[in-house]
């Protein structure tokens, strides 16, 4: 058999096991779509809070239900965005990066996710210098950061956040504006595998991409439309929207879990599954 079929075969047959992990969501009781910031917001559209309510409390439950803890931080009263727990912070190691949001509209957020990693004995933080939108452009993968930079997140913020955390950061460039984030474009499966779109990104990015993970799992653009990248893994259960039906085939096909949820109320405002999870990374031991 030729070198190059064996690579496929024995990533296949790799052994998943999931790992438990702390999470940070926020209730969307003040979801709306009242402003436009993203291509995906249309405040004349009709928004359903209550079915907004139900879709977020059954991907809770999910999570719950797979073992890991979920802390809920209190939604506030005009920011109806808070529901996009993911933009609040990034943490790595116990080690706090405060969100400073580009829109006015969202700035609020920001010092309120603060307020709560404070009050629950998170010490080690940074208010940031440079415009950054948390876990929205900020994704672990093993001991590297990935960044991105493009529409929300100043790239000078990449810098800041590799003297903070001590860890490699890579700059990532998003030209696709319905990609505004890098969590709607590129997700991280395990502390080496990732998936992404590949037209979400500068040249430059994808043969950065391409070098560092040359067997990520590549998305369609219909996957990439319905938000499949917008997702959580835990190494082996990924929850991604259920309409991503090749994303899930080809996870599926890798030794994965997938399990498909409908947050079709919150991708109104241009999130899912990943933009409603802050992962809380304990310190290393």
């Amino acid at each position: 058999m030729p070198a190059t079929d064996v690579t496929p075969a024995v990533r296949r047959d790799r052994r998943r096991e999931a790992t438990p992990r702390r999470l940070l969501m926020c209730r969307p009781s003040h979801y709306g779509v009242v402003y436009s910031i993203n291509p995906w917001m249309n405040p004349e559209k009709p928004c359903d809070r209550d079915l907004a309510l139900a879709q977020w409390e059954q991907l809770h439950d999910l999570y719950t239900s797979l073992g890991h803890t979920v802390d809920v931080i209190d939604p506030v009263p005009g920011l109806p965005d808070m529901v996009f727990a993911a933009n609040g912070a990034t943490v790595v190691d116990g080690k706090v990066l405060g969100a400073r949001f580009r829109h006015a509209e969202r700035t609020a957020e920001g010092p309120a996710y603060l307020s709560w990693f404070r009050a629950r004995g998170f010490d080690d933080f940074l208010w940031p210098e440079f415009i950054n939108e948390g876990e929205g452009d900020y994704l672990l993968v093993g001991r590297r950061i990935l960044a991105g930079t493009g529409f929300r997140t100043d790239p000078r913020s990449h810098a800041e956040a590799q003297e903070f955390f001590g860890l490699p950061v890579t700059g990532l460039t998003l030209v696709n504006p319905r990609h505004y984030h890098l969590d709607t474009a590129l997700s991280v499966l395990s502390d080496d595998e990732i998936m992404y779109y590949p037209e979400a990104f500068s040249p430059g990015s994808r043969a950065v991409l391409g070098e560092m993970f040359p067997d990520a799992v590549l998305a369609s653009a219909q996957d990439a439309s319905v938000f499949g990248l917008n997702a959580f893994s835990d190494g082996y259960n990924v929850i991604l929207p259920e309409a991503a039906t090749g994303l899930a085939a080809e996870l599926r096909e890798r030794g994965f879990n997938p399990i498909g949820v409908n947050l079709s109320e919150l991708l109104k405002a241009g999130g899912s599954a990943k933009c409603c999870t802050l992962e809380l990374r304990s310190p290393r031991g």
